[in-house]
């Protein structure tokens, strides 16, 4: 492959997408941290954009509680299944593209952009997007992978993302599990630089400081493990696995 472009089906070859219970986990992560930046009960009014919907499972438990939610993804095959299993009045789902978003300027009070930015061949467009439909007082919940982190999450290999291409297409193919390596991730400061036209409220370490209240407790499990993370984020943030951010518009200051 000589040019990079979307992951047209990366939802058949990828069984995380399909799974309802790991889905639930992580829409009750979102919701928790969005009623936190929105205020209780805000959420109930806001109309939400899932950037990368995929098979719309998490959309589902969105739709729970937000006043309307729109998915939407690339992944034709994907959109298919969550049209199929849709089952919310204030919920749909529509195949488009991150890069240009088939939505007016100001639509949505909140947009999701997890674990995306990797999938998109260019994700300052995708950003730029997100930025242009966003609300004036909107949010926007974003959660991304660092390419540090030393075991790759979809693959399953340990110091896959940070490899040279032409490295990591040789060991995804010797360890039979694809021919090419499509994502790529971006360091603390590369995701800084993506998300630099927007305000960063980092709410990665507040999820490590009280998990049960962010629904988060699937992230970490073993005590061990939590001790770890938290001396890994105090002293060398710079390699944590992965950040949950949430993004707004900056505030034009007065001339």
């Amino acid at each position: 492959m000589s040019a990079r472009g979307y992951q047209y089906d990366f939802s058949k070859d990828n069984a995380a997408m399909h799974s309802a219970e790991g889905r639930r986990r992580k829409a009750l992560t979102m919701l928790a941290v969005l009623q936190d930046a929105l205020g209780e009960g805000m959420i109930a009014q806001s109309r939400v954009l899932n950037v990368g919907c995929s098979t719309g499972l998490i959309d589902e438990v969105l739709a729970e509680q937000a006043g309307s939610v729109v998915g939407i993804d690339i992944d034709q095959g994907a959109i298919k299944s969550a049209q199929v299993h849709c089952s919310h009045a204030n919920l749909q789902f529509r195949l488009g593209d991150a890069m240009a978003l088939d939505f007016p300027d100001q639509s949505f009070d909140v947009v999701v952009c997890s674990q995306v930015y990797e999938h998109v061949p260019d994700p300052a467009r995708m950003m730029a997007e997100i930025s242009r439909v966003l609300a004036p007082d909107g949010v926007c919940y974003f959660a991304a992978t660092n390419r540090l982190c030393i075991m790759e999450q979809h693959y399953h290999l340990p110091f896959l993302s940070v490899m040279p291409l032409s490295w990591a297409n040789h060991y995804l193919r010797w360890c039979g599990r694809g021919q090419y390596y499509h994502e790529r991730h971006m360091t603390l400061s590369g995701l800084r630089r993506l998300a630099a036209g927007l305000a960063i409220e980092d709410y990665t370490r507040r999820l490590l400081a009280n998990p049960a209240r962010y629904h988060a407790d699937y992230m970490i499990k073993s005590r061990s493990k939590m001790i770890f993370a938290k001396l890994l984020s105090r002293f060398a943030y710079w390699a944590f696995p992965g950040y949950i951010w949430i993004l707004r518009k900056k505030v034009a200051l007065p001339n």
